[in-house]
């Protein structure tokens, strides 16, 4: 699915993550990367905060943002500065973040089942009700 999605992915376009540790959120941003063409390891930027990829001339940043405990914090690292018009972002515990972070174009939520995982996705933006639709 993610895959799909950055195939369908427009420039610029926020995606916000939601799950609980271990859905599969990271899973679904190393399928976005990999169906870019990215070929070596994605990891979760939980330490780092975000992780940059330049990818066939696209710019694409992966936030995990579960060590945050205040908003401020974020915003004191300069998170409105990798929004630009030629940006994605996928956001993983985008609430950590409220009134911070601009709105989101797509949001997907991840449940782990027992038979796999569920993805259930709302739009948020002209964009993102067109990705919808082409999906």
């Amino acid at each position: 699915m993610g895959a799909r999605l950055a195939e369908l992915c427009p420039q610029p376009f926020v995606i916000y993550l939601h799950g609980e540790l271990g859905a599969g959120k990271t899973t679904l941003v190393r399928g976005f990367l990999r169906g870019l063409g990215h070929n070596t390891s994605v990891k979760s930027p939980t330490y780092t905060l975000v992780e940059p990829y330049e990818i066939a001339g696209r710019q694409i940043f992966h936030f995990d943002l579960y060590r945050i405990n205040d908003p401020q914090e974020i915003a004191a690292i300069g998170i409105r500065d990798y929004f630009s018009p030629t940006s994605i972002c996928l956001i993983e515990w985008p609430e950590r973040a409220k009134n911070v972070l601009p709105n989101a174009d797509l949001t997907c939520y991840i449940r782990s089942l027992a038979s796999g995982r569920q993805l259930e996705m709302t739009a948020g933006s002209v964009a993102g009700n067109t990705l919808l639709k082409n999906c």
